[in-house]
């Protein structure tokens, strides 16, 4: 079964998710459990918590449906080591939000090298950052995002999360949110079944689908190999409606939460829609 949603807000409150995701005929939602900009937030509170977990259950979303999102200031692959800290306690704080609030997993950015430590040494730091969260929560997994590869962002090769995986130490708890926008803009050709086939089974033999925890499902504004992350609503911008098509109907994307980033959120209802008629 596919499980559909978008990133909706939690204004008022983390309690509000599901229910803002339910009105839009979702089945799935991803959220911020704080603000994204901002590296601190009072603690949730246990009325808040409580609601959040009413309320899911009062619409039917499970833990594994849910893919909360961490802030976009971490960088756990910072070259610098006082700002390294920063981030990694950032990301123990999410992580540990993610526990009160009874998720199972964190989607994140992986990290950035800024041009001053190799992209093997960044992403050694980013594995370490993962292993030290890891060891101070539990029954989290972190979900690592691939990236649109811009500035300096690595994740955006099916190579980089091999490499990251590898060097993290309880693989149960790591997994990996393939975004379709960030995808092709890094070169990933997803226009059409042919090139979907292609870029899948290399996803496969590279990380593997086991450690497939989510998707956002975006389209895109820039064209393949630009390595910039602009989405766009599905059907429209460069990547077409072909690979949504594929999505919806291989069984290897059952049961993960798909999560609409699209730049439009009052049409979200009906592109889940639009992605339900996809299905054969």
């Amino acid at each position: 079964m596919k499980y559909i949603g978008a990133h909706v807000s939690t204004r008022g409150g983390v309690e509000n998710a599901p229910l803002n995701a339910a009105k839009i005929g979702a089945n799935a939602f991803a959220l911020f459990t704080k603000n994204q900009r901002q590296w601190s937030a009072k603690p949730l509170t246990m009325e808040s918590i409580g609601s959040f977990r009413q309320n899911c259950s009062d619409h039917g979303f499970e833990p594994k449906h849910i893919l909360p999102h961490d802030s976009y200031l971490i960088n756990l692959g910072h070259p610098e080591a006082e700002k390294l800290e920063k981030s990694r306690a950032a990301f123990i704080d999410e992580m540990q939000r993610c526990e009160q609030l009874g998720l199972d997993r964190l989607n994140f950015h992986p990290g950035s090298h800024l041009k001053q430590i190799s992209e093997s040494e960044c992403l050694t730091s980013i594995a370490e950052s993962i292993n030290l969260a890891l060891d101070k929560t539990q029954g989290v997994c972190a979900v690592i995002e691939n990236t649109a590869g811009q500035g300096s962002n690595l994740g955006y090769r099916f190579e980089h999360l091999a490499e990251i995986i590898d060097q993290v130490e309880d693989k149960s708890r790591v997994g990996v949110c393939l975004d379709t926008c960030h995808t092709f803009v890094a070169g990933y050709d997803l226009r059409t079944a042919a090139w979907c086939d292609a870029v899948f089974d290399e996803f496969e033999s590279t990380v593997g689908f086991e450690y497939l925890f989510g998707m956002h499902l975006n389209g895109s504004k820039k064209e393949l190999g630009s390595r910039v992350d602009r989405h766009h609503s599905l059907g429209k911008g460069e990547l077409g409606l072909e690979v949504f098509r594929y999505i919806m109907n291989d069984a290897r994307f059952n049961g993960i939460p798909m999560i609409l980033e699209t730049i439009d959120d009052t049409i979200w209802a009906e592109e889940i829609e639009l992605l339900r008629k996809l299905e054969d």
